[in-house]
């Protein structure tokens, strides 16, 4: 982080500061919410959380070595040569503080949201533009109000352009990430039945989804997805230069020639309206011809050439239990248990049936926030198991999860299992732990199933 005055950090929050006024010039040179984690310099942001209390750790994050701090309370004791700020909530205060963080910095802000593929579109559009850019890109899950804000307060001027990933499961949220960080080209990969427990159908979705061009410039772009009827009438209402990308109707940026690579990903031929290249991409399913896509958009807005594109789709690495393939011993895990909802699931076992193996099965968990739909889309991943003809064993663990496995066996996957815990999961994981055997592990985060594909790996056979 570049240093910020303490004068800087008023003008931004609105706050008064509390004890010294001489400590006004002073500067921050970090921003940090975990007193645990704080360095010399920083400036501590104590928030209210479920759990616990950060204004509990002013004192010792100040000891520790910060600068100074926001805070709702006025301390009983102000420590010497320290800066206290009072705001009325600093959850919204750190936004505000990342707004005025990022002004500092002329450079374009590409914001990326959707149902299904944020992250992956992320790091394809930050690898692609990476061939020619210095990039700050969302790193992990840091993509909702706090996290945003920490990843802006990362950019330095080194930095040429920003990728941000904007998440939301509530009405307002992406438009207040789009009051801190307005981009300059807004992506939507694409609407499907995430969080729809919270915005009630497919249609409120879209609309929290379009949040994402509140801010945008009149001299923006939109890049969406052509594929999705959803998001092909929002041409005619967009101000902003809208570009379409995908392969099942007419789109300036199209892939072609799709051919599957077993794990070694897939082969496609992108087709753009300065460029015609065919390129490998190192990541699985034909979903990927999107993310592709979307980033040869985004590359071409910003002078890139097709050979620096294909460089950048083929460095591309997703992030940690995106569809990552493993290799243990004699079996293949596929690593998707970062997240879950109906589409990325439903793909996710498309892509575990056209992996060759001499055994397919797939570890699957419940998938959160799809209110009274919940055991009516669970039962349809069952059903999608077993139509898909060749996965040959199913293991569902939770509450929700029953319901995949009670459709599965129906749909004729004779070895479906099911646990209600992970726990329970364990017992049952050598079932299906064999030599030769593709195992698809995917729930949504609060299952953690990194867990059972920890166990997956030590129960492999050796190769």
């Amino acid at each position: 982080m570049e240093p910020m005055t303490v004068r800087e950090l008023l003008t931004a929050t609105g706050g008064r500061l509390l004890g010294e006024e001489a400590v006004a010039e002073r500067t921050i040179t970090g921003v940090e919410t975990d007193s645990r984690a704080v360095h010399e310099g920083d400036l501590f942001v104590a928030l209210r959380g479920e759990r616990t209390d950060g204004h509990r750790y002013i004192a010792s994050a100040l000891e520790t070595g910060a600068a100074g701090c926001l805070t709702e309370e006025v301390p009983q004791v102000l420590l010497p040569g320290k800066f206290y700020i009072q705001v009325e909530d600093t959850m919204l205060a750190i936004g505000q503080v990342a707004r005025a963080y990022r002004e500092k910095f002329p450079i374009p802000v590409i914001g990326i949201t959707g149902s299904v593929g944020k992250t992956t579109t992320k790091d394809m559009v930050a690898s692609v533009l990476g061939q020619k850019f210095r990039v700050l890109k969302t790193e992990g899950n840091f993509n909702n109000e706090l996290g945003l804000p920490l990843t802006l307060f990362r950019l330095t001027a080194q930095h040429q352009i920003c990728v941000l990933e904007m998440g939301m499961n509530h009405f307002g949220e992406i438009d207040y990430l789009t009051q801190i960080a307005p981009p300059d080209v807004a992506v939507i990969t694409n609407i499907g039945d995430a969080h729809i427990e919270n915005l009630g159908s497919r249609a409120g979705i879209l609309q929290a989804k379009k949040e994402i061009f509140h801010r945008m410039t009149p001299e923006g772009m939109a890049v969406l997805n052509g594929d999705d009827a959803m998001l092909r009438p929002l041409e005619g209402e967009l101000s902003p230069q809208v570009v379409f990308c995908g392969a099942d109707r007419p789109a300036p940026y199209a892939a072609k020639e799709i051919r599957q690579l077993g794990s070694k990903g897939l082969r496609c031929r992108v087709i753009t309206p300065k460029n015609d290249f065919s390129v490998t991409v190192p990541a699985l399913g034909g979903h990927m011809i999107y993310p592709v896509l979307m980033a040869c958009a985004i590359g071409e807005r910003f002078g890139m050439t097709g050979e620096e594109m294909k460089a950048g789709i083929e460095a591309f690495v997703p992030t940690k239990m995106r569809m990552n393939v493993i290799h243990q011993g004699d079996i293949t895990i596929l690593d998707d248990a970062y997240n879950a909802n109906p589409q990325s699931m439903r793909a996710a076992l498309e892509i575990l049936s056209q992996t060759e193996g001499a055994y397919r099965a797939a570890v699957l968990g419940d998938m959160f926030e799809l209110g009274d739909l919940g055991p009516e889309l669970h039962r349809s991943m069952g059903e999608c198991a077993g139509a898909l003809g060749n996965i040959d064993g199913l293991l569902a663990v939770g509450e929700l999860a029953w319901n995949i496995y009670d459709a599965a066996h129906q749909s004729g996957i004779t070895q479906a299992l099911y646990a209600r815990d992970r726990t329970a999961a364990k017992e049952l994981l050598p079932n299906l732990v064999r030599p030769g055997a593709v195992i698809l592990v995917k729930a949504s985060r609060g299952m953690a199933f990194e867990e059972l594909t920890r166990e997956i790996q030590r129960l492999a056979p050796k190769a």
